[in-house]
């Protein structure tokens, strides 16, 4: 009880521009690669997308899922809820299954990871199509996170917390179909966790301790199950 009355005094301490109904900046076009270290038509999905996370105004983040560890590499940096995100993403998008490799922009599009001319595009036409308001996202220490008020979706949204390796990253697959090459990933996804709805009201999150050291944090706020991002947020630096 007393931790949420003084938490609530750190939201009425909070600066106007974080405070809802306030205008937030214009949140960067996410870029998500769904890749595997085991499949053989990924790496030129790896390079380009390594290089979109050098643009500015793109957030890029490679989720490595294990779809392909069967065929001899057990894939590093897979993780089950990586997976699970992707299959909420062909189920709104109506894709008869996940693959690999697979981009998916802003959470409303999609493309084949290696038609890399379709990829810019769907990043230039998210980059010109976002019109509405964002919720803001105001980070309070390194333990809470606070969204703001703005039109939710129906069926509400979701707040998700992804941690990231910043780093260019050269892998060296020793077996599988992939043998003797080396992938380059970026922006590797190494936690994620799912913070709880929100239905366009402000809300409050408490944050997990990070797993690891020199991973980078963003919340995204999304329509529920896989549905298009409406706000992103990142800690000052």
């Amino acid at each position: 009880m007393r931790e949420a009355a003084l938490f609530s005094l750190t939201l009425f301490a909070l600066p106007l521009s974080a405070l809802p109904g306030t205008a937030a900046a214009r949140p960067p076009v996410v870029v998500e690669l769904y890749t595997a270290q085991g499949c053989a038509s990924c790496g030129e999905a790896n390079g380009h997308v390594a290089k979109l996370a050098d643009k500015p105004g793109v957030l890029a983040l490679t989720f490595s899922v294990g779809y392909w560890d069967y065929l001899g590499w057990p894939d590093s940096f897979a993780k089950p809820e990586f997976a699970e995100r992707q299959k909420a993403y062909a189920a709104k998008l109506a894709l008869r299954e996940p693959y690999t490799p697979q981009v998916v922009v802003d959470g409303a599009a999609q493309a084949t990871g290696s038609k890399t001319a379709k990829v810019d595009k769907l990043l230039a036409d998210a980059a010109k199509a976002r019109r509405l308001t964002p919720p803001d996202v105001h980070f309070v220490g390194d333990r809470r996170v606070y969204v703001g008020s703005a039109r939710a979706p129906k069926g509400g949204g979701e707040v998700w917390l992804v941690r990231y390796d910043p780093r260019e990253q050269d892998i060296a697959v020793k077996s599988g179909d992939n043998k003797g090459q080396t992938l380059p990933e970026r922006n590797v996804v190494r936690e994620l966790s799912r913070l709880g709805v929100w239905r366009g009201g402000p809300a409050a999150f408490r944050l997990p301790v990070a797993g690891e050291d020199g991973l980078k944090t963003v919340v995204l706020v999304q329509a529920a199950h896989g549905g298009r991002i409406l706000g992103v947020g990142q800690p000052k630096s």
